[in-house]
């Protein structure tokens, strides 16, 4: 019989520690999937109606969702009117305040410069998108090459930033709003 010494009972924890926070990990990704596909599937059900891009963003508040937005440029005539900021002010009126620190936007594309600093000023605390600026230039849109990442630095944002998340659903929205909206780009 073997004894079980201190270290073994040390490793043993360890190992133990190590499988919980995975565990956690795993239900706290299928909470931000869960998360970003809402944002997927509030722009899908509008994209035939060409009152936007294909552009989609999530606030979350804890594991609650706060608010949803989508684009909506070419139906408000507002070239402001893009995902992150309607769902920006959807989450300010829910919560019947400006700051919203402690919240999370799940963007299906990399915020724009504009929705950016929007985020930072709302002082939501993490971004987490889908596919990124570059994506969305090659399919006509009058994008500026500036990443949130650059923006980050430059700003000394405080934002946590989370790129490529569910990526691949995000490019299927892409391809699904090619195929049918009348694909109108700004």
């Amino acid at each position: 019989m073997k004894i079980i010494t201190t270290e073994d009972r040390l490793n043993k924890e360890i190992v133990l520690n190590l499988v919980l926070d995975l565990s956690i990990m795993d239900s706290m990704n299928e909470l931000n999937r869960e998360h970003m596909l809402s944002a997927i599937d509030h722009v899908k059900k509008h994209i035939c109606d060409n009152d936007g891009g294909p552009f989609g963003a999530c606030i979350t508040l804890g594991d609650k969702i706060i608010s949803l937005g989508r684009n909506t440029v070419l139906k408000d005539m507002d070239p402001t009117s893009h995902a992150e900021i309607n769902a920006i002010h959807a989450a300010t009126k829910t919560l019947n305040r400006i700051d919203l620190s402690n919240c999370t936007i799940y963007s299906t594309t990399e915020p724009c410069p504009m929705c950016f600093s929007a985020i930072h000023w709302a002082r939501i605390s993490q971004i987490v998108y889908g596919t990124n600026i570059d994506d969305v230039k090659k399919l006509g849109f009058h994008e500026l090459d500036i990443s949130n990442e650059t923006l980050k630095k430059l700003g000394n944002s405080p934002i946590k930033i989370s790129a490529n998340f569910e990526r691949e659903a995000c490019e299927a929205l892409l391809q699904y709003w090619q195929i049918n909206s009348g694909q109108q780009t700004y």
